[in-house]
């Protein structure tokens, strides 16, 4: 054990090789997987992290479909749930290890439509905007069919260039019918759920403004109302009108998920409403209520920070697009903050005290936004974006003439990590929306992250952390008010690593604060790590090490920890100023998914071209208000 100003940290177990014995290992620290435990007080909680992917589309989204992917809702679910399938691509697929549960979310405008466009199907040939995209969409050309797909997704972009026929009340209800029946019939509670899902898919001006919808309710009671569309309004209070309205009608429940804030060109977490009206306090509320959570790492690079946003991180700049929006023409800086995770729970605390409600209060997880009916995120087996992504000699880009990125710049990412009492939709809704969540990008850590007033150091220790961080605490995603004049809040954090994956480098604590006159910071805290290293002068810790072997396409365990735990408390807190707080798990390097397709084919990639990485997990944040 060490000890520094900040706290203390602790490190357990060995720093070598890939053990299926870590997650027993760590039976009373983090809680290993089973269903419920019971504090002192006799309260329930979770102790079951179950593994997902919340955002995958099949041959049913229009841009799926018409890129090519045949793989449909029924392939998807045999997927995820651990069966080999055959790609789109004619690869066979399997996971190493099948998913918890999965979330199809496809999209709701043009449901299924695609399909029937690129078959050719005369019902929809009716329109002659409709018959040109089937002759481009047959042509064979790679630049006609990418040019017809952009054309597709900006006609229900600006619902008033949609072909009327593609808006057909009969066709979508029974595809939609199909959709949420197929969902029942692979729902096995306790083994594996399927979440009835789909995406919004709002974008103005090719600003990505999109949002996974996610019911907690069975296909019957899905059924008794159509999803919101955005060819029926693509500001955001027209999806919770629609949701607010789904749950009077039905009494079920729903949730939104925002996503890839990262080419919304600042709109994601834009101080303004859609319509450019003053943020008001119904607003904040209305959100606050129906966004409970951010997809902040996805296959369109990472969303948590930018270089930019956190010049003292050393780790911000993780695949970063720099893109703006759909158009693909950069980024401008001025718009940065509206785009990413961290940014937009500052903005949170200033708004909130601006208008007395953050509507920026959400939990983090990831997904894989995959076009391909294949949720995988692993570096050793990734099935790209879309089907051109799928592997072969060619997929490292660019792929067509009119591709605005190259295959290598997508990341396998990421998965949702769910603490949740057992393995069915209510209980991995229920913990969504009281965001006991987290995310990676890829790997499957398991984290804890409790705050509270009266944790120990010696807490940090403990066998039995998780049950004193429920007992005394408050876990991930919850809410801190204010405690005993003249204390700092305390935080339990611990980490176990994926036994498939890399060591652990650190644990950081990332804190965001409101100064005097109302203003964000932000600052980033080592609190664990590996090996025998100290801080410097600056507090910044010497890197861990690389033990990478590209040409291999492997690496060693001799570096790093299977386990890491701390306890920490703020050695900058003042209890006046609203706060956030979240947890950072860093990996050492290992190899990124194109050091494995360079070993595959022999390829000698450029050298503009990443062949290592650095995984991660975020944790929901706790918040802190006076």
């Amino acid at each position: 054990m060490r000890a520094d100003r900040a706290g203390c940290n602790h490190r357990l177990g060995p720093g070598t090789g890939h053990s299926g014995l870590l997650i027993a290992a760590l039976a009373g620290l983090l809680i290993s997987p089973g269903a419920v435990a019971a504090s002192s007080e006799g309260a329930a909680w979770p102790t079951e992290v179950l593994w997902g992917d919340t955002h995958l589309h099949t041959r049913l989204s229009m841009d799926a479909g018409a890129m090519g992917t045949v793989r449909t809702p029924e392939d998807a679910y045999r997927f995820a749930r651990g069966e080999q399938i055959v790609s789109t691509s004619g690869v066979l697929a399997q996971l190493s290890r099948p998913l918890d549960f999965l979330v199809i979310a496809d999209h709701s405008d043009a449901l299924g439509t695609v399909t029937e466009i690129m078959n050719g199907n005369p019902r929809f040939g009716v329109d002659p905007t409709v018959r040109r995209w089937q002759r481009m969409i047959a042509s064979g050309d790679d630049a006609e069919l990418l040019a017809a797909v952009f054309e597709i997704v900006g006609a229900f972009g600006a619902s008033e260039d949609l072909p009327p026929i593609l808006l057909d009340e009969a066709f979508a209800r029974g595809v939609w019918n199909d959709y949420t029946a197929v969902a029942d019939r692979f729902y096995q509670p306790g083994r594996f759920t399927t979440l009835i899902g789909y995406e919004w898919t709002s974008m103005p001006d090719w600003n990505n403004l999109h949002r996974v919808v996610i019911y907690r309710d069975d296909g019957a009671t899905v059924r008794r109302l159509m999803p919101a569309r955005v060819a029926d309004g693509m500001d955001p209070e027209d999806l919770w009108r629609w949701m607010q309205r789904y749950e009077s009608q039905t009494s079920g429940r729903v949730l939104a998920i925002p996503h890839n804030g990262n080419m919304s060109e600042g709109l994601m977490f834009s101080l303004q409403r859609f319509d450019g009206s003053p943020m008001s306090a119904g607003h904040a509320r209305t959100r606050s209520r129906w966004e409970p959570l951010y997809e902040t790492t996805q296959v369109k690079g990472d969303s948590e920070t930018h270089p930019l946003l956190s010049p003292n991180d050393e780790f911000a700049d993780y695949e970063t697009w720099d893109d703006g929006n759909f158009y693909y023409d950069g980024a401008d800086p001025a718009t940065l903050a509206g785009d990413y995770a961290r940014s937009g729970l500052k903005r949170g605390l200033e708004i909130q005290a601006l208008v007395g409600i953050n509507p920026f209060q959400f939990g983090l997880i990831g997904s894989t936004d995959s076009h391909t009916g294949l949720a995988t995120a692993d570096e050793n087996n990734f099935f790209g974006k879309f089907v051109y992504g799928e592997p072969s000699p060619n997929r490292l880009g660019p792929w067509t003439d009119g591709a605005k990125r190259s295959g290598w710049e997508y990341p396998a990412s990421g998965l949702a990590a769910v603490w949740a009492t057992e393995n069915t939709r209510e209980a991995i809704f229920d913990a969504m929306l009281r965001r006991e969540v987290y995310a990676t990008t890829g790997p499957r850590m398991t984290l804890r992250f409790f705050a509270g007033w009266d944790f120990r150091a010696e807490d940090g220790e403990s066998a039995g952390l998780a049950g004193i961080g429920y007992d005394r605490g408050v876990p991930m995603g919850g809410e801190l008010s204010a405690g005993p004049p003249g204390e700092a809040p305390g935080f339990l954090v611990a980490a176990s690593k994926d036994p498939e994956s890399g060591n652990l480098d650190r644990i950081q604590i990332v804190k965001g604060w409101l100064d005097e006159a109302g203003r964000a910071w932000e600052r980033v805290y080592d609190v664990a790590w590996s090996g025998e290293r100290k801080p410097d002068s600056a507090g910044r810790l010497p890197p861990v090490g690389n033990t990478v072997d590209v040409a291999d396409a492997s690496w060693k365990n001799s570096i790093g920890s299977s386990q890491l735990a701390a306890f920490w408390t703020d050695p900058d807190f003042n209890p006046d100023r609203p706060s956030f707080y979240y947890a950072r798990v860093i990996e050492i390097p290992t190899p990124r998914w194109t050091a494995y397709d360079a070993k595959e084919h022999k390829q000698t990639l450029p050298t503009d071209v990443p062949v290592t990485t650095r995984e991660r997990a975020y944790s929901s944040p706790i918040w802190y208000s006076p």
